[in-house]
């Protein structure tokens, strides 16, 4: 049966167990129709636009 022959230091244990929890930025395109930082393939959180049609009703600057 095969064992350790050293003991795994806790910096290398820590550094194994650090590789699950990493978390990467989103990937964010500007929207084309305002020009807002949009996730892909997801409708415009200010414009509400998608494809070039509206799909999420938004608040106008008048009402």
């Amino acid at each position: 049966m095969a064992v350790p022959k050293r003991r795994t230091t806790r910096s290398k244990r820590n550094m194994r167990r650090a590789n699950h929890d990493k978390v990467t930025a989103p990937n964010l395109i500007p929207c084309p129709s305002c020009g807002e930082p949009a996730i892909p393939h997801r409708a415009c959180g200010s414009c509400g636009q998608y494809k070039g049609r509206e799909v999420k009703a938004t608040k106008t600057a008048g009402a």
